[in-house]
């Protein structure tokens, strides 16, 4: 499959642009020293599911990421497979009934990370979600997939993103909706 190349001044041509999957809907850079990031107008009727990515900055201390939708801190199930860098056996954790989609990204001194799915935030239906993280710490760091759902039929078109502990600084969050 071929994509299309734009240069400035182009037509763009309906069928060209019905062929774009992923549509940026959001950016917003992080301040510095925050404890929390909320992100508001990221979803509508516009899009089923969406793609969110948090990449760059850097935290005060090394932590795990959490997500949440709108104002909802309780209902989220999920689970998910890490491993350091240096180990050879994967560990699993998980939890019913949490506060937030846990685990869904990394905090470090040295880099930011989380790339999650979501599916449904808009609509009047539990909302889905598939996740994962790299962190950048070298020997030390690991790698986290997961997912999970939230057990609700709120429509939601703000999230918030927050460290376990310490603060992020700096980077940017993506919102990109999939072409229904």
């Amino acid at each position: 499959m071929s994509f299309p190349v734009f240069a400035s001044g182009d037509v763009l041509n309906a069928s060209d642009m019905n062929g774009v999957g992923l549509w940026l809907v959001k950016t917003q850079t992080v301040g510095s020293g925050v404890s929390s990031v909320a992100v508001t107008g990221a979803f509508s009727a516009d899009y089923d599911n969406y793609r969110i990515i948090y990449d760059g900055g850097s935290a005060s201390t090394n932590a795990a990421l959490s997500l949440t939708l709108g104002s909802t801190a309780t209902g989220y199930h999920y689970s998910i497979v890490y491993n350091q860098y240096n180990a050879t056996t994967p560990l699993g954790a998980g939890a019913t009934n949490t506060t937030a989609f846990l685990n869904a990204g990394r905090s470090s001194t040295v880099g930011n990370s989380l790339t999650l799915d979501l599916f449904g935030p808009f609509l009047s239906a539990r909302t889905g979600a598939r996740y994962n993280s790299t962190d950048y710490l070298a020997t030390t760091g690991f790698t986290i997939l997961g997912g999970g759902m939230l057990d609700n039929t709120t429509s939601y078109t703000a999230f918030t993103i927050t460290p376990a502990s310490g603060t992020i600084t700096g980077g940017t969050i993506r919102v990109y909706g999939y072409r229904n």
